[in-house]
């Protein structure tokens, strides 16, 4: 990071420099702020799902001074909006350089008069008068030595503005000094060129049939473990036109992949709760799982909650669409069933999504008893390891063939939640990524390479299968597909993003 340079006033007097020359030793500073859909969701990628245009900014300004003990930074990874309201998606990058864990931080920034947060993940964005208090909670309040966070949320302001950090506090002690908001190119990494991955003669359902849930992963109808690998869908309702059978094609023959997730949100715009086309929807979800089955591919039909909260919230419609699409499917050897996406908002595993889950499930296996289901879990599909211990001692009534899922974002997520992974892997729990992606939670900002790689050795070591997000060319860092690439299959190098690159040689083995 580069330092801040600061006006200095001319001091007359050997007690004034000393003063100086002290706080220069201390090293006093002030933090700086950083600012996904769905998800999860997004969460996710996926946090908001507003229809204005998005642009990637990055101004140039100043970094904030580091300090020993902690560095706080803040990028703007996307705006939208016009003259009198202006949108930005702020991302607060935190890093513990210190000996000690931090147990909770938050900082205090200066903002316009009117502006108003839409939307925030990893902490709590409230505004007052002029002064917004970004406290961190849940994964983004609790840092162990040596390791970073992010957090982020939406807000929109009557005037373009750079965020000044006002104070910072961690662990209830305010940080001294002053700090202008930074951004931060996003970080790339060289793609090598790559060879198209070698495939098995047979499509992948020929070959390993279907699958079952043994110990913590997916076996195929050999009993010998299988690993799925591939692409998630961005919301149906948004970009149906990626639903399509020489889309999974590409993803199949040149990617390697073998399963598709089919994303359908149902609180959003245009959502299937929520005033959307309910027919047109279930059509795309047809249309999706012939494509893949006609492909030998395994598909995955996603409810996927995010803005609702709760999966009790809507269940009622979920209880309706599960029971006709388990009939409709149930001679299927290649449909995964996902009941609730990214249980989040204060959502909790013993009040909602286990009698949730144990609702849901019967009604699926009551069509197709051998189905796989994965279960969301609380706090945008993070708290793995509240599951583990809960299954441990009281099992599901009806446990046969049902996975947890996991969702990260690589520049978000880092130790924390791959510890939780670890634990209940340990405890027994069966975990499927059905999410994730290589930068922030906002579904922007930069990928963190570092921690992607990280991820992916915990993914590989555990045979753990896996869903990218996202199959699209939304403007967005998460996306797959290059935001300029109005091509929607046979995509060159060229049309893809960075993300995309990325992932289709992880998905290849490269």
């Amino acid at each position: 990071m580069w330092l801040k340079e600061h006006k200095k006033q001319i001091i007359i007097g050997a007690i004034a420099v000393l003063v100086v020359v002290a706080a220069l030793v201390a090293g006093i500073f002030i933090g700086k702020a950083n600012s996904k859909s769905k998800d999860g969701e997004n969460p996710s990628t996926e946090l908001t799902e507003d229809t204005a245009t998005e642009a990637s900014t990055k101004e140039d300004t100043e970094a904030p001074v580091q300090s020993s003990d902690y560095n706080v930074s803040v990028y703007t990874s996307s705006t939208w909006g016009d003259e009198g309201a202006y949108g930005a998606t702020y991302n607060i990058a935190f890093t513990n350089n210190s000996n000690a864990d931090v147990t909770e931080w938050y900082a205090e920034i200066d903002v316009p008069q009117g502006s108003s947060v839409a939307d925030s993940w990893g902490c709590k964005a409230e505004i007052s008068g002029t002064k917004l208090t970004v406290t961190a909670t849940d994964w983004g309040a609790a840092i162990t030595k040596g390791n970073k966070v992010e957090v982020g949320f939406n807000m929109t302001t009557p005037t373009k503005i750079t965020p000044e950090i006002a104070a910072l506090y961690v662990d209830g002690k305010k940080q001294d000094g002053s700090a202008a908001a930074t951004t931060e190119e996003p970080t790339t990494q060289e793609v090598s060129p790559s060879v198209k991955p070698e495939t098995e003669s047979g499509t992948p359902l020929e070959n390993h049939g279907a699958l079952q849930v043994e110990g913590t992963q997916l076996v195929d109808k050999n009993g010998d473990p299988y690993q799925l690998k591939g692409v998630s869908t961005h919301g149906l309702a948004w970009f149906p036109e990626y639903v399509n059978k020489e889309a999974f094609q590409t993803i199949r023959d040149d990617w390697g992949g073998n399963v598709i997730r089919l994303a359908m949100y149902t609180d959003e715009s245009g959502g299937y709760c929520s005033g959307g086309d309910k027919e047109q929807l279930k059509t795309l979800v047809d249309n999706g799982v012939n494509y893949a089955t006609e492909l030998g591919m395994y598909v995955i039909i996603d409810w996927h909650i995010l803005h609702d909260t709760d999966p009790t919230i809507n269940q009622g419609e979920a209880e309706k669409f599960f029971a006709e699409m388990s009939a409709k499917y149930a001679d299927y050897d290649n449909v995964i069933y996902e009941i609730c996406n990214e249980p989040n908002g204060g959502t909790t595993w013993q009040g909602s999504v286990r009698p949730y889950a144990e609702t849901i499930i019967p009604i699926i296996h009551g069509n197709d008893p051998d189905a796989v289901i994965i279960v969301g879990t609380p706090t945008w599909s993070q708290d793995v390891d509240v599951v583990a211990d809960d299954l441990a001692a009281n099992p599901l009534k009806d446990s046969k063939n049902v996975m947890f899922a996991v969702h990260f974002y690589a520049a978000t997520h880092t130790d924390n939640i791959r510890n939780k992974v670890t634990y209940a892997l340990d405890k027994g729990l069966p975990i499927f990524v059905s999410e994730f992606s290589l930068c922030d939670a906002s579904g922007n900002g930069a990928n963190d390479y570092n921690q992607s790689d990280k991820w992916f050795d915990l993914i590989n070591s555990n045979n753990l299968s896996y869903c990218s997000w996202s199959l699209s060319n939304k403007a967005e860092t998460s996306a797959l597909i290059s935001s300029g690439c109005t091509k929607t299959s046979g995509w060159s190098e060229s049309d893809l993003s960075e993300t995309g690159k990325w992932i289709r040689n992880q998905i290849r083995g490269q």
